[in-house]
């Protein structure tokens, strides 16, 4: 209850009980006569202060529109006009929430473009021009094969491309689920090593996998393998012939946790922070790749409650240590 409306009760009861004590017309009518200044004055300086108060809060919501400020909360008064304006404040925060996140979204999406358009670019302009000299005549029945094998390369590439920005984006987003169940670890080991294994072979590298003790995972088969898939697969193209990549597991009362430790070129420590972001090329990648492998790792080990981290000096080889947490299981 406002102080003017106790300051009147009051001030009509003190009136009350004055005429009641002194039983004089004279006397009372004065009474009466000051209680009714009282009442009036308290009801003017009421009006003024409701007025100014109204005032600020129109200032407060003017501010909120014109530029999405929130005034400071504190300032806000008691009484009816002070749960109005912290309410007004609630929602205007609530709101600004909504409008960042569907700005960040929007950003999101316009990067996200930007990259696929970037990436894309590139193969596009290689089958526009292979296509150009397939329309040739007199070419050779060899380079018109060679230029069809190309395109063709070229297709698969933009394809595999498209699949895993669409894939990340997803996970990024948070709606591609993890369909879990417990996988002893041959099972996951053996198929990865059935594409790998050739690619290691082909580019001279030793590739084993090696495990503690029975281990089981509680994972997504299908994108867990593909994590840990991209992974190797990357060990792998930084390490030269002759040399190894060691997949081991293990399991505690509070994780199982996979090593991947290889023997190669090793990562510059400049880039050491940025190789599980997206479109990061370090400075010994491949011209073929894009950058986006390690990226789609970390976001589907983060989506089983996972970590991927990378210890590594240029040189000297990169040790990935994965973990996932027995509290998803």
């Amino acid at each position: 209850m406002p102080a003017s409306r106790y300051i009147s009760i009051a001030a009509a009861v003190l009136a009350a009980v004055l005429c009641a004590a002194i039983r004089r017309p004279s006397a009372c009518c004065v009474i009466l006569a000051v209680c009714a200044l009282v009442l009036l004055a308290v009801n003017i300086i009421s009006g003024i202060r409701l007025k100014r108060r109204m005032i600020a809060l129109t200032d407060y919501m003017t501010a909120v529109q014109d530029d999405l400020t929130l005034p400071d909360i504190r300032q806000s008064e008691e009484g009816e006009l002070g749960i109005l304006q912290s309410e007004v404040y609630k929602v205007v925060a609530l709101l600004r929430e909504k409008y960042s996140a569907e700005k960040g979204q929007k950003l999101y999406m316009s990067d996200m473009l930007s990259d696929i358009s970037h990436q894309i670019k590139t193969p596009l302009t290689a089958i526009g021009l292979m296509t150009e000299l397939l329309e040739q005549p007199g070419l050779a029945d060899e380079k018109r094969l060679e230029y069809a094998e190309k395109i063709d390369s070229q297709v698969t590439r933009i394809t595999w491309l498209i699949r895993n920005l669409l894939t990340l984006s997803q996970l990024e987003a948070g709606v591609l689920t993890m369909k879990r169940e417990r996988i002893d670890f041959d099972e996951i080991s053996q198929r990865m090593n059935e594409p790998l294994g050739i690619m290691a072979e082909v580019r001279g590298v030793e590739l084993t996998f090696v495990k503690d003790g029975d281990v089981t995972l509680f994972c997504d088969r299908h994108w867990f393998s593909e994590a840990v898939m991209n992974i190797i697969k990357n060990c792998i193209e930084h390490t030269p012939a002759g040399g190894y990549v060691k997949v081991q597991a293990e399991s505690n009362s509070i994780y199982t946790q996979l090593t991947i430790r290889d023997n190669g070129s090793g990562i510059a420590e400049k880039d050491l922070p940025h190789i599980f972001e997206r479109f990061y090329k370090a400075e010994n990648s491949s011209a073929q790749s894009v950058g986006i492998g390690l990226a789609l790792a970390k976001q589907i080990i983060g989506a089983h409650d996972g970590t991927v981290e990378a210890v590594s000096r240029k040189g000297d080889g990169t040790l990935f240590t994965i973990k996932l947490y027995r509290t998803s299981e």
